[in-house]
């Protein structure tokens, strides 16, 4: 069982930058993939960003690549999200989720684990 902690969510302007944090339980934290989902009122969840275990292969959704950066460091639990130029339109409350195989995957029905999810608010 893996249990994920979403924070670092908050309001920001529109351009500024936020880092979230999720921080899992589990001694095999290092063998999972990892991602990043959203989900905006009224919208479906959706892909953000994905890791694999050994953090050299990353995947991005096409409307944050280049200003997003997802990273994490086995050795505390832990999945970052940094965001940068943040846009009115990345609003959404968004999702930590963990998958036992440790290759990316980019579906919501690939991942065993989620956490409660961070309220992230971009103003114009």
């Amino acid at each position: 069982q893996v249990q994920l902690v979403e924070s670092g969510g908050g309001v920001v302007q529109a351009g500024g930058s936020l880092r979230l944090s999720c921080a899992a339980s589990g001694r095999t934290f290092s063998r999972y993939a990892m991602g990043w989902f959203r989900q905006a009122p009224g919208k479906e969840r959706e892909f953000v960003a994905a890791i694999a275990w050994s953090a050299g292969i990353t995947r991005y959704t096409v409307s944050v690549k280049g200003r997003f950066t997802i990273s994490r460091d086995n050795a505390k639990n832990t999945v970052y999200l940094q965001m940068n130029s943040l846009k009115p339109e990345d609003t959404a409350v968004y999702y930590c989720a963990a998958r036992s195989s440790g290759s990316i995957a980019t579906l919501k029905s690939e991942y065993d684990y989620w956490g409660q999810g961070t309220q992230v608010t971009v103003s114009s």
